[in-house]
């Protein structure tokens, strides 16, 4: 009888198989591994397959061997560990800038890392509370074609869009072409913003990534900012929710209650300042409702002290409000 097509391939189904039914808590017998080398139309012995295993531990796999009644051998180390899988796939299916569609691709990759056993504990692990992704499904690439912009110096075009009540795209400025030099993508709150320069302002603007669409490389090199030093962290630390406003040095009183949403906020090099009835932290902050609702959400424990324009800016913006909901 003549051999399989796949009898010259042995080395590799064996390591195939090993990679992708076995680890520790599911070992092969080597009959197992004879029975599955079978499926794919292979004979093989004992001997050759001890032959081949030490072949594949010298390449690099990681094979061990477990003595029960039997032995079973297994793939013990990977590139990725279980709990690794499990952080990166839960990642993927919580973020709000990758489309279901992609979710769904980008798991079933991360899944073949594992042996088949632990992919099946991987799919239990996308078995979480529903949250909201995005209906672009360009994104993906928008961010890979910005990445590659910004490494090769040079500027971007797109056009950018919001979503009106009956949920369909309105372009801005009736579509026409955006054309900016890239700075850095930021990652805020769950959503990817491109943070782009424009020479005519001098200064920097912000462009939610879901919201772009027809992002190309153009062939004019990028500008450079007359800014010389820009910091990205420093920068989006001012603006809340990615939400222009004047910027301001502010003091503001918390209590003692509230010193980790602050560190949140301003991060752990913030200085507090210890008074008796909580503390005090002075911040760059951006006047804006943004900024005014994140400390409006503390009630009385949390107070603008400092400076004058933005009490009147939160005294503004609680009178507005309270108007709508008067009795």
């Amino acid at each position: 009888m003549p051999s399989s097509p796949n009898q010259r391939m042995k080395l590799l189904y064996v390591m195939k198989i090993l990679l992708e039914r076995t680890d520790i808590e599911n070992p092969m017998t080597m009959r197992e591994i004879i029975a599955a080398l079978s499926e794919y139309g292979i004979k093989a012995e004992r001997k050759s397959l001890y032959s081949d295993m030490e072949l594949l531990r010298y390449f690099g796999l990681d094979i061990e061997s477990r003595k029960s009644k039997t032995v079973g051998y297994y793939i013990d180390a990977r590139d990725f560990e279980l709990p690794e899988l499990k952080l990166l796939v839960d990642a993927v299916q919580s973020s709000r800038f990758i489309t279901p569609k992609k979710s769904a691709e980008l798991i079933k990759k991360l899944s073949s890392l594992a042996s088949q056993p632990q992919a099946k504990q991987l799919k239990r692990q996308v078995i979480v509370a529903e949250r909201p992704k995005p209906v672009n499904e360009s994104i993906y690439y928008n961010i890979d074609a910005i990445h590659a912009a910004i490494n090769q110096g040079c500027k971007i075009s797109f056009r950018y869009f919001e979503y009106n009540t009956a949920k369909k795209r309105v372009y801005r400025k009736n579509g026409e072409v955006y054309c900016y030099t890239p700075v850095a993508l930021c990652w805020n709150d769950d959503k990817y913003y491109l943070i782009c320069y424009t020479p005519k302002y001098d200064d920097f603007t912000h462009y939610r990534v879901d919201r772009m669409s027809n992002v190309e490389i153009c062939d004019e090199k990028a500008d450079k900012p007359d800014k010389e030093h820009f910091n990205l962290a420093q920068h989006t630390k001012r603006f809340f929710g990615m939400f222009t406003g004047e910027l301001v040095s502010a003091t503001l009183w918390f209590d003692n209650s509230l010193v980790n949403p602050v560190l949140d906020r301003f991060g752990s090099d913030a200085v507090l300042q210890k008074r008796d009835d909580g503390f005090e932290v002075r911040a760059e902050v951006s006047d804006s409702p943004v900024f005014l609702s994140w400390v409006f959400q503390f009630g009385d424990k949390a107070e603008i002290l400092a400076p004058e324009s933005l009490r009147q800016s939160m005294a503004k913006l609680i009178s507005d409000n309270a108007a709508k909901y008067s009795l």
